[in-house]
């Protein structure tokens, strides 16, 4: 094996370390705690190490976020392939809802204003793929024509991170929280379909 690639898979694995170490930081003890000095003494090496791999605090936080919306998309995989499309986007709603509860802490920097709003969208693309992707095949498949597919797009995923964050939050529980985006969804499609 080239000295090359065994360095480029060892910087990979350093760098994986890091993040998985940020991320049980953050779970474990809250944002509070997110720091490169803390994060650097979890995986046992020290901050410049860290640095090598992210410019700044605020670099692995934009990881984070990208990493949180990978993990949220990986949990919601499942419910992504029930074939009926309605059922479909009820339960990767719930998913999402399931996902923040689990997470707070992930969920709550996810959506932090603290991180650049471009960057916070970048990293939330697939997610905001998969629900194009939802609500194109929903209006497809229920011949309904949607006004305005972005205006669409919005109400869908605000009604799923605001009952989320109530769910995270602690003010009406995560199962609660499940249920509510499972019955507020399916109302927002039925309304839809018949056109009010």
């Amino acid at each position: 094996m080239a000295t090359s690639t065994r360095r480029a898979r060892e910087r990979a694995s350093i760098r994986e370390r890091i993040i998985e170490a940020a991320l049980t930081v953050l779970e474990s003890e809250g944002t509070a705690a997110l720091t490169v000095r803390r994060i650097a003494t979890e995986v046992e090496y020290t901050a410049p190490i860290v640095y090598q791999h992210f410019a700044n605090k605020d670099a692995l936080v934009v990881e984070l976020v990208a990493h949180g919306y990978r993990l949220m998309l990986d949990s919601a995989r499942h419910a992504a392939e029930e074939p009926d499309i309605e059922l479909r986007m009820v339960k990767v709603g719930s998913e999402c809802v399931r996902f923040a509860g689990e997470h707070p802490h992930l969920y709550q920097i996810m959506n932090s204003p603290a991180v650049d709003a471009e960057e916070r969208t970048r990293a939330a693309q697939p997610a905001i793929d998969l629900l194009r992707e939802l609500i194109g095949v929903w209006s497809r498949t229920h011949d309904v024509v949607l006004a305005d597919f972005d205006d669409a797009c919005e109400i869908i995923w605000g009604t799923v991170y605001g009952i989320a964050s109530l769910g995270f939050l602690g003010t009406i529980g995560n199962e609660r929280a499940r249920h509510l985006v499972e019955q507020a969804l399916r109302t927002v499609l039925a309304g839809w379909r018949t056109g009010a």
